[in-house]
């Protein structure tokens, strides 16, 4: 969408980035993944767990959809399994609320390249 009353030119680098960065591409902001990968090492938790448990932060937060992709990647290339995440969501509801739960379930769902089950009429 474009507004021709708003004439700002974007530079080749700067639109590429924020297209990789709407794209779920995290790699773009190098610095914030070395400090996560600091918060992890501090942790002491493995990068799994550690992984599952942001995604239960987010579930708690209510947090943005973007969140999710970015969280449910890195969860799945630290070797957890949907099943895991999952579980994940099960064991927050209790404390998070099923609103809550129910919220992130589709948002988990798109992260992991599933399709979104249609509204019944």
């Amino acid at each position: 969408m474009s507004d021709p009353a708003f004439d700002m030119t974007v530079d080749q680098a700067t639109s590429e980035m924020l297209a990789a960065l709407a794209m779920g591409d995290s790699a773009v902001l190098g610095e914030a993944t070395d400090l996560r990968e600091q918060l992890r090492a501090d942790s002491s938790l493995d990068a799994k767990t550690f992984c599952l448990v942001k995604i239960a932060a987010l579930v708690a937060l209510d947090a943005a959809p973007a969140s999710y992709l970015w969280q449910v990647r890195w969860a799945i290339d630290a070797g957890a399994t949907a099943r895991e995440i999952l579980g994940v969501l099960t064991a927050v509801a209790p404390q998070t609320g099923m609103a809550r739960v129910v919220a992130a379930a589709p948002e988990i769902m798109v992260a992991l390249g599933l399709e979104l089950p249609a509204e019944s009429a």
